[in-house]
This record gives C-alpha cells, structure tokens and sequence, in this order.
C-alpha cells in the first residue's frame, strides 16, 4: 500500500521527526536511536529489518508507549507521546496498542478463551474472545490451557489477545522468531489476516528479509537510523514465502 506525497494527516497515524534514545552516561552512552525520521500510515504492514542493536525494538517501544525518547518528535496522531504523562502513556498503550513479543507470555492457568478475556475486560470497545480467537483459526482450542498447545497455537493466542481490544496499532517484535519455519508461516499469516480485515497499522521487527516481500514498506534500520526504505508495489502473501 503506498501511498503519495501530501497523504492527508488522517490517514498518518505516527509523525517521527529526528528521535533519539540515549540510554547511559558518559563513556558508556549508547545512542540507540540517532535521529529517526519517518511516517506511519494507516491500514499499511510494515516490516522493520536490521541486525541486532540497529534501533529496531527501541523504535517499537517507543512507538508503543513502553518507553520515551530523549529527544525528537513522536506524535500518535495528534497526542505528544514525548511529553505525555504516565497516566496518557497508559490509556494510549490500553486503547490504541496491540503487542506481540517473541515469547507468548500466556497465563498457564488460564485456557485460550481466558487468557484473550483478560484484555477484553479492560478494554473499552472489545471484540468477544471467541470472535478474536476465530479470526487467528483457534475456535476449536477455544478451552486448551497454553501447555495443551504448540508454540505456534500460543503465538497465535497471544495475538488473538492483542487484537481483541480492536487496536489502530499492532506491534510484533520477532513474532515467529521462536518457532519453525512452517508454523511461522501460519502465525504471519494470522497478522496478515488482521492487518487486512481490521486495517490495522502493523510493524514487525524481523532478522528474516524473507518476510519484507509479505509487507507493504520495509524499512531498514543501521546504527540507529532508518538506512533505507523500499515500498512493494504489491505484497506477497505470507504462505507464498520461501524462507
């Protein structure tokens, strides 16, 4: 999806203007982000590649309201997310953000049904479990506790829990980066399908270039920078990726 110069500011969810993270002091300063310039727009999938120490999960914790920058411009439409407080970090993060980490972080005492309830509790216009869980093909393991499930079925748990509170913002730091290269393919296509039915904004942090051919921009990340940004004219579905 690319859109053209001048997209109109309701259609661009992120506005990213030289943002940097300093994370130490003196000698052992660390410039994770070394001004970042970038834009984030609706509905669109977007895959961050770079190797490790590059920016990448910075830039995602950043953008989730997990951490804040030392300076720049980082705005979620027209909410500051560099001077908003505590309390605005943690009404942003409950409404408008979906994450999916690496590991599942599911509650083992609770099914899938239950584990994807506990955000649909807080939430403020959430989707039943049930339709959540349907929309990453689990409905038959809707009452499996996580041990009961495969790495990849609790992936998809956790992604199920991320998109039950019908977030604008999906964030995925190397969401198949524990699991095999088949199931992988069933995980992404999971956030493919809810990045396309629930237009979704979706950024996922990956070491696989494979995966840029299923997004719509890729954006590479070097030393704290944004290298390079390449659009797809048209993307790749998920299971037609060769890894």
């Amino acid at each position: 999806m690319a859109f053209p110069p001048g997209i109109p500011d309701r259609l661009r969810i992120f506005r990213v203007r030289q943002l940097t993270k300093v994370y130490g002091e003196g000698l052992a300063q660390v410039h994770a982000l070394a001004g970042v310039d970038l834009d984030l727009y609706a509905g669109e999938l977007v895959v961050l590649l770079g190797p490790s120490g590059s920016g990448k999960t910075t830039l995602l914790n950043n953008l989730g309201g997990l951490d804040v920058p030392t300076a720049g411009e980082l705005s979620y439409r027209h909410l500051d997310l560099t001077r908003a407080d505590e309390a605005a970090l943690t009404q942003y993060r409950r409404e408008r953000v979906g994450f999916v980490f690496q590991f599942y972080n599911l509650i083992p005492s609770l099914t899938a049904r239950e584990n994807v309830g506990l955000i649909t509790e807080i939430a403020r216009d959430p989707m039943p479990p049930e339709l959540a869980l349907e929309m990453v093909h689990l409905s038959p393991r809707l009452d499996h506790f996580p041990a009961q499930l495969s790495g990849g079925e609790q992936q998809r748990v956790a992604i199920a829990r991320a998109i039950a509170k019908r977030p604008e913002v999906l964030l995925c730091d190397e969401p198949t980066g524990a699991l095999d290269v088949r199931t992988g393919i069933v995980v992404l296509e999971a956030i493919e399908r809810v990045n396309r039915e629930l237009g979704t904004l979706t950024v996922i942090i990956t070491h696989n270039a494979v995966m840029a051919e299923m997004a719509d921009r890729v954006i590479h990340f070097s030393d704290g920078r944004v290298h390079d940004i390449h659009e797809n004219a048209r993307r790749a579905p998920a299971q037609s990726l060769n890894w």
